[in-house]
């Protein structure tokens, strides 16, 4: 397999990517194809869906190999499951798998058909493999149980005192802290 694309997003790293991809909607992104795959009709009729499904790389995965077990995040790390029970970047095969949405398709850019997108979960530069859409009426599956994620994410309110606020910038809807400027 080989990357189609690769995305442009606003997170320089990992830490602070939305664990899943809707949870942060102003986290935007740009899709820009590869040179062999950047023919307009490969995304016609691409525009008349809200939604798509990417299949990428987990590219940021540092650490070789893979563990029939892992800690979920959403369980506080204190509860080990099995690996293919959750979405974990170390897996055998790091693909990845997000929905998001599609805010327009822009045909006629120097890189070729780009597609601008939002809601994303993606490390700036992840390389993709795949676009589908997502289809509604198949993709969506009322009576499905979502086991130990079957708890709604719990959304925080954060605030923070306005002489603190200068050591952060916001970016596609995140917050980020800023190099502290003083000498160590």
């Amino acid at each position: 397999m080989q990357p189609i694309a690769s995305v442009s997003t606003c997170y320089p790293e990992k830490f602070g990517v939305p664990r899943q991809s809707g949870l942060v909607p102003g986290a935007r992104a740009r899709l820009v194809f590869e040179p062999q795959f950047r023919n307009p009709e490969s995304v016609r009729g691409l525009d008349g869906f809200s939604h798509l499904w990417l299949l990428w790389i987990f590219s940021e995965n540092l650490r070789g190999g893979w563990s029939p077990t892992v800690r979920p995040p959403r369980l506080g790390g204190n509860v080990r499951m099995g690996v293919f029970a959750t979405r974990a970047p170390y897996r055998p095969n790091p693909i990845g798998l997000s929905a998001v949405r599609l805010d327009r398709v822009e045909m006629h850019s120097r890189d070729g058909p780009v597609l601008h997108l939002s809601g994303v979960d993606l490390v700036d530069g992840t390389p993709i493999l795949d676009i589908k859409p997502y289809v509604p009426q198949a993709d969506c599956i009322p009576e499905a149980s979502g086991g130990f994620t079957s708890s709604p994410f719990q959304r925080l309110k954060v605030e923070i005192p306005l002489e603190g606020r200068s050591v952060f910038r916001r970016t596609g809807g995140a917050l980020y802290a800023l190099p502290d400027p003083r000498p160590q």
